[in-house]
C-alpha cells in the first residue's frame, strides 16, 4: 500500500506506524500496528530536489554519467532527470550600481552568449546570433551605469555604449590590443618599423603609473616622426606592379605597407580615444580598475568552454541551458536550485495520438506504385538465370 505520504498514521485503520526494514528498492517500509498493513511513503518534493542536484552534480562537472549513477543504468539517469532541462534559471535584476564591469560574449553553435560580470559575480547575461548593437544595448539596459566599462572593442559594443551608458568611461582591453597588433605584424616582423610597433604593443601591460604610460604615448608619436612615411607610402595601379589579391579589380591605388598601418592606427586611435589607460585616472579617484577582460576571458568563459567539452555531444539547446545554469550559480546571490521547480517543468505533455482514416473507397486508379507484373524484383528460375 504505497502512498501513505507523510503521515504517521495508517491509511486503513488509523494506528500508528513503525519501520520495518526497506523495500527492494532501498525505500523504508511501514507496518501497521493495529492491522498490520505494510507501506512505503511517497515524497515527490524530496526525490525530485534530489533528481535535480544529481542533474546539475553531473552537469556541472566533468565525469561522465554512468560515472554519476550509484544505481542503474545512464539510461535510466537520462530518463529521471530529463524533465531538469525544463528549468531556465534567471539572475534577477538588484539595480546595484558597480565600479566596474567587464563584458565580453562566448559563441555556442550558432548562438552567442553576451555575458556582463562584476568581479566574481555574474550579472546577466543575453543569448543572441551576433554581436550586435541590439544585443548588447538588451543586456546593458537591464543594469544601472556603472563608473568604467572593460571591453575588448567587439562589434556593436561602441554604439550600445553610447547610447545605454553615455557617461560611463570605457576601458580597452590591453590584452586583446596586443593580441590585434600581433595579428596585423605578425610575432615575427621583418621590418624595423614593424619590430619596433611590435614592442610597444607588448609594452601595454607592463606600464603601471601615468608616468610610464605619458612615455609609451610619446614613444608611440616618436615611432611616428621616424616611420610616418611608411603609414602613408601608397602603391598605384600599373602594367607591371604587382596587384595584392585583396585589392579591388577596380581599385586605383593601395596602402604600400597596409598591416603596418592597420596596426599603428589601432594604437593612434585608442590613445586619441583615451581609452588605454582609463584604470591609471580611476586609481586617483580611490578605484581599482582591471585593465583587461582577464577575469571573464580567463574565469567565466574558459570554465564554460570546460564544461561544454566534458559533455560534448549535447544539442544546442542543452548546451545553452548548461551555460544558463553555471552563470545563475556563479551569480551573487542565486536562489536553491530546489526552489526554482514549478510544476510545470516536470508534467511532460502525453503524446498525441494519430489517427489514420482511409482514403475514399472506390476502384484503383492509375497510379506511381509497383507492382511484380513490372519485373522490378528478384527472378527466380530460368528467367532470372539462377
Amino acid at each position: 500500500m504505497a502512498g501513505a505520504g507523510n503521515s504517521s498514521r495508517c491509511v486503513l485503520c488509523g494506528s500508528g506506524l513503525k519501520r520495518n526494514g526497506k523495500t527492494s528498492a532501498g525505500r523504508t517500509r511501514w507496518r501497521c500496528t493495529g492491522c498490520g498493513a505494510s507501506s512505503t511513503r511517497t515524497r515527490p518534493d524530496v526525490e525530485r530536489r534530489a533528481q535535480l542536484g544529481a542533474f546539475l552534480g553531473w552537469l556541472m562537472g566533468k565525469s561522465s554519467q554512468v560515472e554519476c549513477v550509484r544505481e542503474g543504468a545512464d539510461r535510466s539517469f537520462r530518463r529521471r532527470t530529463g524533465w531538469c532541462w525544463n528549468i531556465a534559471p534567471q539572475i534577477p535584476v538588484t539595480g546595484e550600481v558597480h565600479d566596474q564591469i567587464q563584458v565580453d560574449g562566448i559563441y555556442v553553435g550558432s548562438w552567442c552568449c553576451l555575458i556582463a560580470v562584476a568581479g566574481d559575480y555574474v550579472l546577466g547575461w543575453q543569448w543572441c546570433d551576433t554581436e550586435k548593437k541590439a544585443a548588447w544595448a538588451a543586456l546593458l539596459a537591464r543594469f544601472p551605469a556603472p563608473t568604467v566599462v572593460i571591453t575588448d572593442g567587439g562589434a556593436g559594443i561602441a554604439a550600445a555604449l553610447s547610447e545605454c551608458w553615455s557617461e560611463t568611461a570605457v576601458q580597452r582591453c590591453q590584452v586583446h590590443v596586443q593580441r590585434n597588433v600581433r595579428t596585423y605584424l605578425t610575432g615575427r616582423p621583418r621590418t624595423e618599423a614593424g619590430k619596433a610597433l611590435l614592442r610597444l604593443g607588448r609594452a601595454l601591460t607592463r606600464i603601471t603609473t601615468a608616468t610610464e604610460a605619458a612615455a609609451w604615448l610619446g614613444g608611440l608619436n616618436d615611432w611616428y616622426q621616424d616611420h610616418g612615411h611608411l603609414v602613408r607610402a601608397r602603391t598605384y595601379r600599373n602594367g607591371t606592379a604587382l596587384v595584392p589579391g585583396w585589392v579591388r579589380a577596380n581599385q586605383s591605388w593601395w596602402f604600400t605597407h597596409d598591416r603596418l598601418r592597420k596596426a599603428y592606427r589601432l594604437l593612434e586611435r585608442l590613445s586619441r580615444a583615451g581609452t588605454l589607460f582609463t584604470y591609471l585616472r580611476a586609481e586617483h579617484a580611490g578605484l581599482n580598475i582591471a585593465p583587461t577582460t582577464n577575469r571573464i576571458e580567463g574565469g567565466t568563459n574558459a570554465q564554460l568552454r570546460l564544461i561544454l567539452r566534458a559533455h560534448r555531444g549535447m544539442s544546442e539547446e542543452h548546451q545553452k541551458r548548461a551555460i544558463e545554469w553555471y552563470l545563475y550559480l556563479h551569480s551573487e546571490n542565486p536562489l536553491p536550485p530546489a526552489e526554482l521547480i514549478a510544476a510545470h517543468h516536470y508534467e511532460l505533455p502525453r503524446p498525441k495520438r494519430t489517427v489514420i482514416t482511409d482514403g475514399t473507397p472506390g476502384p484503383e486508379r492509375y497510379s506511381a506504385g509497383l507492382s511484380a507484373e513490372e519485373g522490378l524484383w528478384a527472378r527466380k528460375g530460368w528467367a532470372g538465370r539462377t
